[in-house]
């Protein structure tokens, strides 16, 4: 059974290569987890460091915290040895570095003690001023040197000599190369570096225990920088990656013949390969693990929610298989499930080949929405930075039954004469309609249609109305709750118009500044509109009477209405970091208020409905009955808000109650301990049970067996005789009564002598009873002897079940 590990966040996560599914976490740090390195003492083990300060030793498999060394300065990578037991490099920023990018190499000694906790004093310097990336950092020849690089230098430092060899390059050769260093690897048994550089060449360099009679060989293939390289475990090959997402193995000490694997997904950021050499694991910039067979052959892929350079579109979720919808790598949308933390697939929308090289214009989806039953999803594509070369297509696309999936149903190439701005479907589950404002000053209608010319039943889109307003620009458009209503912003006046005659209804203009995002309430403040506006207002009309109901200075950056209930957030970018605020558009009064959420600007956010509303929540946590929150940081990091009661039921989850000493907690127990003590409660009479003789107590050897983690224990086998021997109970810690001996067999003599005089007495009869019943017949059946007839009985009264089990076990 194989495991690959990663860091994520403050935690390192465990995935299984034959299933591609999380197992657990190793939990413990308070900061993020800068590095983990496998312990060469015992290959069930693993380091993690942290950026608190802290290094930790896990069990992996079974998820436990083994022991925490604390160091006492944040940490940025870890490195360990096969010649230093004990000992741990760690990446440590320079006291005199205040913007960390200067950092130095130490070496920490790893106390040995029975407490969990351990402070490590013992720290030594190895290298100062190294680079801050962890790839341009390894040990060789087993950990006899240690070889880190640096802009255009090149160090190795032996141990053993404890002095340090430095070679460097020019920045630029005849040819205009770039030769900083990106990523650095060492053989594991000959005395060779690998390096790779910013022009794509990786370098060999040997001999280099002289100052003056190094030597290197230079390959090339990768057209940008190598990002990382790494030697298999025998050191017959070399692995790199770079931004063209291609795996390349170089084979050691063949020239330049090597193998490719194209097409993995993003670039390509970090190679490691097993112990074994069989596995190889690549990790890529669109939060992606690939998992590659010694063959060359992908057999699995470990995908998080990608990761892009930008999300463009909004966050939404899919009604029919609730699943989070948002950019994901390039020319696709991903289809994330919340529930399962897990990326269920990639749906191609600009269906054209990325190329991944820098400054190419190329599609982006830009914006995206579904319709209130997920039958429909429209999109927005477009390349082209400047206005007179833009492109853009607009796209609506079909949920197909049969494939599970969306169909391109219509392309519009010019929907608009300039750029598409935002887009909203009506919230009518009888009728479908699509808005979408653009620059040129216009705002459209969409309308299925059946295709006069092509005389087919598949209907398709098709432009019913174009509307303007003094030829202002329009940038934001919402439906009202039953679709009655269409709001659409022209800067600072916000237009009501009817959908069913397309009448201009009624305009609002006060207060003044042009309005940034604008919403409809929900439920029973379906007749409030909220917007937010440039001047840092936060404004609540009322429909009914066209007035002004309140309004408030905040800065708003994103307005999220939940469409289960008449809650509105509010996300407020002021004095470098985020305030969220949860109201109702009757009340001006917040229902919940969070400050310095995040320092964080919030531009995406969405509701999403659970699957079975909260009931016992806190009158804070009101406001999460129905839904909950999500949104997206600038740093891609998707965040939730969740109830005390979630939380607590996380952690009972996690726990491991002892309930009853002699049974394990295991998943077993857990599934059938409920059933257990409801037959326990059944079980139980009213009355106290005095005479109720003593239960045997629970075999201390099958508890151990139950607890012990099952890598640990020795072989089926060995353990079977001890096993049974266990399960037998024994006799001998038994007091025997001799008086009471003699009376219990008395009795037994007794109740078997009435049993012969009944037995004899019933004989009588039934013999009676036959010859009365057979009247002529001559010839009685021969009968059995008392001796013989109490024998049988014996016989019957014997258990022989156990019998079926070898009869049945026999082939």
């Amino acid at each position: 059974f194989r495991f690959v590990l990663c860091t994520s966040g403050d935690s390192v996560k465990v995935y299984s290569t034959r299933t591609e599914e999380w197992l657990h976490s190793l939990q413990g740090h308070t900061n993020q987890v800068t590095g983990i390195a496998l312990n060469r003492a015992n290959h069930l083990q693993v380091y993690s460091c942290s950026a608190d300060g802290t290094v930790k030793l896990w069990d992996f498999i079974d998820g436990i915290l083994i022991k925490t060394f604390i160091i006492g300065y944040p940490l940025f990578a870890i490195y360990v040895s096969e010649k230093h037991d004990g000992i741990v490099f760690l990446h440590i920023a320079m006291d005199t570095d205040s913007k960390n990018e200067c950092f130095q190499l130490v070496a920490v000694h790893l106390p040995k003690s029975a407490e969990q906790e351990v402070e490590a004093k013992e720290l030594s310097a190895v290298s100062s001023r190294i680079s801050p990336n962890p790839s341009c950092t390894a040990f060789g020849r087993e950990g006899q040197y240690i070889a880190f690089a640096r802009h255009l230098q090149l160090n190795v430092y032996f141990f053993r000599k404890q002095k340090t060899y430095s070679f460097s390059l020019k920045a630029t050769d005849k040819k205009g190369a770039k030769n900083a260093f990106t990523c650095i690897a060492c053989h594991p048994a000959d005395d060779c570096i690998a390096t790779g550089h910013e022009d794509g060449k990786i370098r060999l360099w040997r001999n280099f225990i002289h100052t003056k009679e190094y030597t290197y060989s230079t390959q090339h293939w990768h057209h940008n920088a190598v990002n990382t390289l790494c030697f298999t475990p025998e050191g017959t090959n070399l692995l790199s990656g770079g931004i063209e997402s291609v795996l390349v193995q170089w084979q050691y000490g063949a020239g330049n013949r090597k193998e490719f694997l194209p097409r993995l997904g993003g670039s390509i950021l970090h190679v490691s390969t097993s112990s074994d050499g069989q596995l190889f694991c690549t990790s890529h910039s669109d939060n992606k693990i690939t998992v590659i067979e010694s063959s060359f052959k992908v057999c699995g892929v470990i995908q998080g929610l990608v990761k892009g350079d930008a999300v463009l579109t909004d966050l939404m979720i899919d009604p029919r298989s609730k699943a989070l919808v948002l950019n994901g790598k390039p020319g696709h949308l991903q289809f994330y499930s919340l529930m399962r933390d897990k990326h269920l697939y990639n749906l191609d929308i600009v269906q054209q080949e990325y190329i991944y090289e820098a400054g190419l214009d190329q599609f982006e989806v830009v914006k995206a929405a579904f319709d209130i039953n997920g039958y429909w999803l429209a999109t927005v594509e477009e390349r082209g930075q400047k206005s007179s070369d833009l492109e853009f297509v607009l796209k609506l696309w079909a949920y197909d039954e049969r494939t599970q999936s969306f169909v391109l149903n219509t392309t519009i190439t010019a929907a608009h004469t300039d750029r598409i701005i935002s887009m909203c479907f009506s919230s009518s589950e009888e009728t479908t309609m699509l808005v979408t404002t653009a620059e040129d000053g216009q705002f459209k209608a969409w309308c299925q249609g059946a295709d006069a010319d092509t005389q087919q039943d598949q209907s398709f889109w098709s432009c019913e109305f174009v509307g303007s307003y003094h030829n202002l620009k329009p940038t934001n458009c919402s439906f009202s709750a039953d679709s009655s209503l269409l709001a659409v912003n022209f800067q600072e006046v916000i237009t009501i118009w009817s959908p069913d005659t397309w009448e201009l209804l009624t305009t609002l203009c006060q207060p003044p500044g042009v309005v940034r995002d604008l919403c409809f309430g929900r439920l029973s403040c379906s007749k409030y509109l909220i917007a937010t506006t440039t001047r840092n207002l936060l404004c609540c009309w009322n429909l009914l009477t066209c007035a002004l109901e309140w309004s408030t200075s905040v800065e708003v950056s994103k307005l999220q209405p939940d469409p289960l209930s008449e809650n509105v957030a509010a996300f407020s970018y002021q004095s470098k970091h985020t305030d969220l605020f949860v109201f109702k558009p009757s009340e001006p009064r917040p229902l919940f208020t969070h400050k310095n959420m995040c320092s964080e600007k919030i531009h995406r956010a969405v509701f999403v409905p659970r699957e079975e509303p909260l009931n016992n929540c806190d009158e804070s946590s009101q406001w999460l009955n129905r839904s909950q929150l999500y949104f997206l940081t600038q740093n891609m990091d998707l965040l939730t808000f969740s109830t005390a009661t979630e939380e607590d039921r996380m952690l009972s989850s996690s726990k491991r109650l002892v309930i009853d000493d002699s049974v394990a907690v295991t998943p077993f127990y857990l599934l059938l301990g409920k059933h257990r003590q409801q037959q326990q409660k059944l079980n139980t009479p009213s009355h106290p049970a005095a005479d109720k003789p003593q239960q045997p107590q629970g075999s201390v050897t099958i508890t151990e067996l139950l607890h012990t983690p099952a890598h640990v224990l020795p072989a089926a086998s060995v353990l079977c005789s001890m096993l049974v021997s266990s399960l037998l109970i024994s006799n001998t810690g038994v007091r025997k009564d001799p008086l009471r001996e003699m009376e219990s067999s008395e009795q037994e003599m007794n109740s078997e002598k009435e049993e012969e005089h009944s037995e004899e007495e019933m004989e009588a009869c039934d013999s009676q009873q036959e010859l009365r019943a057979q009247g002529s017949v001559d010839e009685v059946t021969p009968k059995l002897s008392k001796a013989q007839e109490r024998e049988l009985k014996r016989i019957r009264k014997t258990d022989f079940s156990w019998m079926t089990g070898l009869i049945d076990s026999k082939p």
